[in-house]
């Protein structure tokens, strides 16, 4: 697909595997190869394995962008949360496998899985904006809403609490968690079961399921966008 999002088609599966070599931020740029992978999942009509490199799912946003502000970050922030809105709907079943990390945004998009495997492991999976001092976007507020425990969600929403694998089972972050060595393998198993869903059935359904979570989401990265635009304009009419 690109240098950081690669694409292999198999059985009715579409392994889509970010790996820049690093962390995984995600960059506009790895955020348009994305979009990019999951528009030609969707034409081939497969499943999809999310995952990432070993050790690492991704690291979420590009900090350095996100911190200059700017047109770039504004659109960056956008593709971020427009591309978990377009996971939460996808036609086809989306598997999640999390080899590591998973932190800020690249959480929010392990959150937007139908079903999400995490190896086990000395990694985390936090939501840290407020650890590092930025107010937690209405659209991530939604995104931890629809999927966490009561509990969980405000652990990690508003203290910006850490979960180990383990823990973000019970969170709500993950459905299972594997040994890294079996990661893979129980994503092939799984996406070989999803497979064999009826599709026209699943995505109606998902919709149906996932309705008042969808508008809740797209009203909120409509306000986020607008909020942000809106504070660049005037920072530069000053």
């Amino acid at each position: 697909m690109g240098t950081r999002v690669s694409y292999r088609l198999h059985d009715a599966v579409a392994d889509i595997t970010m790996d820049d070599g690093k962390v995984n931020v995600l960059s506009l740029a790895m955020l348009t190869e994305l979009d990019a992978a999951l528009d030609r999942a969707a034409a081939d009509r497969a499943v999809v394995v999310l995952t990432g490199r070993d050790g690492v799912f991704s690291a979420g946003f590009d900090l350095p962008v996100l911190r200059a502000g700017g047109p770039e970050a504004a659109q960056m922030l956008r593709a971020g949360f427009d591309l978990a809105a377009r996971l939460l709907a996808f036609p086809t079943p989306v598997l999640v496998a999390c080899p590591g990390h998973a932190v800020a945004m690249g959480a929010f998009l392990v959150l937007s899985g139908d079903y999400r495997i995490g190896a086990s492991g000395p990694y985390k999976i936090t939501a840290n904006e407020v650890a590092i001092g930025i107010t937690m976007p209405l659209a991530a507020v939604e995104i931890c809403r629809q999927r966490l425990t009561p509990a969980a969600f405000n652990r990690a929403v508003v203290i910006a609490d850490v979960f180990a694998p383990e823990d973000a089972l019970m969170a709500g972050f993950l459905d299972r968690v594997v040994p890294a060595a079996e990661l893979t393998d129980a994503a092939a198993a799984v996406a070989a079961q999803l497979s064999g869903l009826d599709l026209g059935a699943h995505a109606a359904t998902k919709l149906r399921a996932r309705r008042q979570a969808g508008i809740a989401l797209r009203e909120a990265i409509d306000a986020d966008d607008a909020a942000y635009r809106a504070q660049l304009a005037a920072q530069s009419a000053r």
